[in-house]
């Protein structure tokens, strides 16, 4: 599972655009479009999205998921929460 917003981070720190990573994928520039352009969790087929994340960790990126832990070191950047978790947890406090 990869969100759009881990997709485009992972470019940011590669330093590549979008077309780089459809050449880098094998895939079109559209296919990468529409996968950044989802809300939440990137959706597509299970080749196409499997392409990209083999892409990226040839790359040197490595997708964390949700409560995993990175164990293979370097630098990264990981969201503890994302603004809809902060904004649930303040609605859900009394007063």
């Amino acid at each position: 599972m990869m969100t759009s917003a881990q997709m485009r981070a992972a470019r940011a720190l590669l330093g590549i655009d979008q077309r780089r990573l459809a050449e880098m994928s094998g895939l079109s520039l559209p296919t990468i479009q529409r996968m950044e352009a989802s809300d939440g969790n990137v959706r597509g087929v299970v080749d196409t999205l499997t392409r990209v994340v083999e892409a990226l960790r040839r790359a040197g990126v490595e997708l964390i998921g949700d409560d995993d832990q990175s164990l293979s070191g370097g630098r990264g950047v990981r969201l503890r929460e994302s603004a809809r978790e902060r904004e649930d947890k303040r609605n859900e406090e009394p007063g």
